[in-house]
């Protein structure tokens, strides 16, 4: 397949190129910077990343003039359409509005370019912390106002597609950890350990879904090749389904052999819970029949840590 992808300067959305392009896809992936805009060196190491298993376009937003006129220019057969905006997303404040907004901007037109260009299908990327997604306690609600966010995306989308004739995907992703991943929680684990200190969970009776992010790629590389014509297709792919408690345990029983450390924790006294106690995805995985090794994905994450705690 032709795949014209966003947001592959995320944590995911390197995975994901890379995975398409493993699996024989030819992936053009637009970036909203030039080469040398991205400050942060993870991200410019996700970049360059990309930028080797697929074509670059560089200084193109999502709905913006260029854009539609690459939707519309060449023949696609796939958008994969993974860029959001997230600026301050954990805030409670969070412009949900405005992320609407940015997420679908000139999306009539970019469905009607692609559409008279032949592509039939279009991936979109949803979150487990949209209301209504997923299973859970509370009764499912948004999670955030970036979660509300994105279910706003998401019906937006289903709307649009189904009125411009085009297939829809919806890969919902949970909580995505690995080799390339921003400073979250098992990145916080990984880098307290190889510094000879004690990291804490303060959290641990939350119960969440926690997913190799090598994993999830290869799901996604999987569905993209599924999503149908017409009509609307579903995936919420589940990972490691338990208390964050239990999962730190987790990650520092598969880190001890592989880093050589006692990889210690310390484990809170939960008595708050401003989030719902419990929200995960549905779908159970066939790793074996998807090609994927649990220990060769642990094997690359303490490798991925360890040639940066040398460096």
């Amino acid at each position: 397949m032709r795949v014209l992808f966003t947001g592959a300067s995320s944590f995911t959305g390197a995975w994901f190129v890379r995975e398409l392009a493993a699996a024989g896809h030819e992936v053009t992936a637009v970036f909203t910077r030039p080469p040398d805009g991205y400050e942060d060196p993870l991200r410019r190491e996700r970049v360059e990343l990309v930028s080797r298993h697929a074509r670059a376009v560089h200084g193109v937003r999502f709905g913006d003039e260029r854009f539609v006129e690459l939707a519309g220019g060449e023949r696609w057969d796939l958008l994969a359409h993974h860029a959001a905006d997230v600026t301050d997303y954990k805030s409670p404040a969070f412009d949900y509005v405005r992320a609407l907004g940015s997420n679908t901007h000139n999306l009539d037109a970019i469905l009607s370019a692609l559409s008279a260009a032949g592509c039939r299908r279009v991936l979109l990327t949803g979150s487990v912390f949209e209301g209504g997604e997923g299973a859970g306690s509370e009764g499912l609600p948004d999670f955030s106002p970036y979660g509300l966010s994105k279910a706003l995306t998401a019906r937006a989308f289903r709307f649009a597609c189904a009125r411009a004739g085009l297939g829809l995907g919806k890969l919902v992703i949970p909580n995505p950890f690995g080799p390339l991943e921003e400073p979250r929680f098992t990145a916080y684990l990984m880098r307290n350990w190889l510094t000879g200190k004690t990291p804490g969970c303060n959290s641990p009776a939350y119960v969440r879904d926690n997913i190799h992010v090598s994993l999830l790629a290869r799901v996604y590389a999987r569905f993209a090749a599924e999503v149908p014509e017409s009509g609307f297709l579903r995936l919420n792919p589940s990972g490691y389904v338990e208390s964050q408690g239990a999962f730190a345990q987790r990650v520092a029983a598969e880190m001890r052999p592989r880093l050589g450390l006692e990889c210690p924790l310390e484990l809170a006294v939960q008595t708050e819970f401003a989030e719902p106690r419990v929200r995960i995805n549905t779908d159970v995985l066939d790793a074996p029949a998807l090609g994927w090794s649990e220990s060769e994905a642990w094997d690359g994450m303490a490798r991925w840590y360890l040639e940066r705690t040398a460096g």
